[in-house]
Formats: structure tokens, C-alpha cells, sequence
């Protein structure tokens, strides 16, 4: 018997997203100005409005709603037609300063005994499904919205697309859990108001899909990927028929609403904690990349196929409580997984501030992480420029997406002895 998976994910002009964008521009707003600072920062976005709020403690004032504009403006809510646009919409600002007692609690006279943010379950995973990493469906769908995304900014093989979109990949899998092919592709797609009627519009938007879209997606894998689509495909685009109204105006954005999205699309686990917003302290998010980090090394290194770490964390203690290793019964070497687990410990630094050092955290790189996927990025150096509330300028190298990297390949090669 065979079975299916269905991962999904959202465009950059998707309500949720946009939230996570403007969360995530703050804090690496706060950071590049304030590499101290502790954020938690929540927005909030509908028709016309947008509501920030959170805490933050900082030696930066900020002009809030001068970059919650600018980002706004960088999606491509430009129009006043979506009824949420960046020059127009209200924004309204609820953001105070960090509880002292929970900043007493990570702050310490030596950064070495930094506590944890807060307490909290934390999972990393890893499968050799893909390239990067990923469970297959999930990079489908990210990789729908990100070309879709290119094609609305091209403006030039289809030019009447909106910045709201989703996307959803169903694979079938046989009993060795290796994928079969593509059975659907669910794809949602915002679109400007068309002279023709609704049939004629819904078609030419399944043609442009089909013909465009598609290739250009498929052309990114390598072979064995690209054999799973196939002429059998179910799409289903636009499934309503109509997606004129999109964006805030047509639902309601919050930050953290999309956090399967931002991890493993279903696969492996999550805790529970949203990334968007927070700076490093928050183990939420750090931990999240540091178990990332090492599953990933773990697979690259032949210990298994698919792995998942999880850690947890008392709110001010720095060791985490403990580490669990499940490989699903695909580790290539002669180790439990709670052997693993302990050689883990030998391995990493799962302190909060071993983490903030190791994947180089306390650098404004978090705007970029805040659409299509925390995981499966590729890691890049560039340069950033960011303004204070005193028109002052500051450009700030940083390395994105660091949790990606392979560095510890030969490390864990040595300690399994591989």
C-alpha cells in the first residue's frame, strides 16, 4: 500500500507572512543598532491597520512605523486598490519596554551564563529527501511562492498577479517511504480584476500556471526530482474560482501563525514557539536553528537518513533540560540514538549563549528568514543598511541563514567514527 503527504506554504504577500516580516525587520532593526537588545515583538495586520506591540528593551529608539512602511512597501502592497497599502494604512504602536524579571533571568554579569529566554520544547530535523534537507513537499511549495513571486515582479510572462498567494503539494510515498510522484499541487493566487468573465479568467490563470510556473520550478531539481511530476498531476488553482480580494483586507495577519511553514511542513515535530520577532535570547527561535544545525550535520555525515533532536529549556537556566535523538530506524552506524544524543553533548554548545556565538545570532539577519522558510536557505554573506530615528546610517555585513551550513560534517564523521 501506498500512502500521501501534503505540505503546504504561503507567499510573502500572505497575511501571516507579512506579519512575520514586520517582526522580523524590527528586530534586526534593534539588533543592528543595539546588538544587546531583547525583542518580542507581535503585529498584527488588517484592512488599512497595523497593530505592533511586545516588548523591548534597547539603547536604540526606533522609528517603527518608518520600517513597518518599508516593508509593507517591499512586498508590493502598493496599491490603494488591496485596501491595505504602505502609505496609507494606520499603524499603531503598543510596543513597552521588557519585563525586569524575565530580563533578570537571561542577562548575567558573564554572557557565558546567559539564561534561557523562556522555557520551552524545542525540535531541529533533517532528511535526505532533498538536497537541503527538507521533506520534498514542503520545498515544492516554497519553491511555487518564491517563483511566483519572481514572475508578479518580472511583470512579463504574466502580469496580473497580486502579492497573496498559497500553495499545497501532495506526494505519494511507497511502503519505503520513497517518494512515487507528484499527486496534486494546490495553488491559490491573488490576481487583478479581469475584463473577461470568471471561466475565461480561471483558465488563462490554470494555463499560465501549467505552462509557466511549473517549468521553471521543475527545472530546479535534479532528475530523480524532477520524474515525479508527471501528466496525471491534480491542479487545482484558484479553487474558488475568484481571488481578487486578498491580503489583510481579506484576512486578518498575526505574527507565529505559520510556524509549520517556517520549520518542516508536518514532518518530524514542532514545539510550538513562533520565531518571528524575537531576538536570540529567545530559545525559541536559537534553539530551533541549533537542533536544525545538527540534525542536518547528522544526516550529511551518514549517521542516518532522517533525524530529529529535540532539546527543552527552563526560563534563566542555560543547559537545557535534556537532548532526544529520534532517527526513525534509519541510522547507518552501530549507535542507539541515545548514543547519539550523548555525543551531542560533546559536540555543541546548547547554552543560549554557545548558540548566539556559534550561528553568529546577535547580526541583524532575520528579515530574510521571515518568508518561505526558516530552513532548507542558503547560507550568503551581504551587506545591510539600516536607519535610526536620528537619520543616522549604518551598513552591517552579516551571514544568513549560518544553521545551514556543513561545518560540522567532519566533526561528527570523527566521533562516530564514520
Amino acid at each position: 500500500m501506498t500512502y500521501f503527504f501534503s505540505s503546504e506554504s504561503v507567499s510573502e504577500g500572505h497575511p501571516d507572512k507579512i506579519a512575520d516580516q514586520i517582526s522580523d525587520a524590527l528586530a534586526d532593526n534593534f539588533l543592528a543598532w543595539d546588538e544587546d537588545a531583547k525583542v518580542a515583538v507581535e503585529t498584527l495586520v488588517t484592512t488599512g491597520q497595523v497593530v505592533l506591540a511586545g516588548e523591548v528593551k534597547s539603547k536604540e529608539y526606533l522609528d517603527v512605523q518608518k520600517i513597518t512602511r518599508s516593508v509593507i512597501e517591499k512586498i508590493g502592497y502598493t496599491d490603494p486598490a488591496y485596501k491595505f497599502e504602505a502609505k496609507s494604512c494606520g499603524i499603531l504602536s503598543a510596543i513597552h519596554e521588557q519585563s525586569t524579571d524575565i530580563n533578570q533571568g537571561v542577562d548575567r554579569d558573564k554572557k557565558e551564563d546567559q539564561g534561557a529566554g523562556d522555557q520551552g520544547i524545542i525540535f531541529g530535523y533533517a532528511s535526505d529527501e532533498t538536497k537541503n534537507y527538507l521533506p520534498l513537499a514542503l520545498d515544492l511549495s516554497h519553491k511555487l511562492l518564491y517563483e511566483l513571486a519572481e514572475l508578479r515582479r518580472e511583470k512579463k510572462e504574466i502580469t496580473y498577479l497580486r502579492p497573496d498567494a498559497k500553495a499545497q503539494v501532495t506526494l505519494e510515498y511507497d511502503n519505503n517511504h520513497q517518494p512515487l510522484k507528484i499527486d496534486s499541487i494546490v495553488l491559490s493566487t491573488q490576481h487583478d480584476v479581469f475584463d473577461e468573465d470568471d471561466e475565461r479568467m480561471l483558465s488563462k490563470i490554470k494555463e499560465d500556471i501549467k505552462t509557466i510556473l511549473i517549468p521553471r520550478v521543475k527545472s530546479q531539481f535534479p532528475e530523480s526530482i524532477q520524474k515525479l511530476f508527471h501528466e496525471g498531476i491534480k491542479y487545482h488553482v484558484n479553487p474558488t474560482g475568484r481571488f481578487v480580494e486578498g491580503g489583510p483586507h481579506a484576512d486578518t495577519g498575526l505574527t507565529g501563525r505559520k510556524i509549520i511553514v517556517d520549520t518542516y511542513g508536518g514532518k518530524g515535530a514542532h514545539g510550538g514557539g513562533a520565531f518571528s520577532g524575537k531576538d536570540p535570547s529567545k530559545v525559541d527561535r536559537s534553539a530551533a536553528y541549533a537542533t536544525r544545525h545538527i540534525a542536518k550535520n547528522l544526516v550529511a555525515a551518514g549517521v542516518a537518513s532522517e533525524v530529529l533532536v529535540q532539546v527543552g529549556y527552563a526560563i534563566g537556566l542555560k543547559n537545557p533540560m535534556g537532548i532526544y535523538v529520534d532517527t526513525f530506524n534509519t541510522s547507518k552506524i552501530n549507535v542507539t540514538d541515545s548514543e547519539i544524543a550523548e555525543k551531542i553533548k560533546e559536540l555543541f554548545d546548547l547554552t543560549p549563549y554557545g548558540i548566539e556565538k556559534r550561528l553568529k545570532l546577535r547580526n541583524p539577519i532575520y528579515f530574510e528568514t521571515a518568508a518561505y522558510g526558516h530552513m532548507g536557505r542558503t547560507p550568503k554573506t551581504l551587506k545591510k543598511t539600516f536607519e535610526n530615528s536620528a537619520g543616522q546610517t549604518k551598513e552591517v555585513e552579516v551571514e544568513l541563514f549560518t544553521w545551514e551550513k556543513l561545518d560540522y560534517v567532519d566533526k561528527i564523521k570523527e566521533a562516530f567514527g564514520i
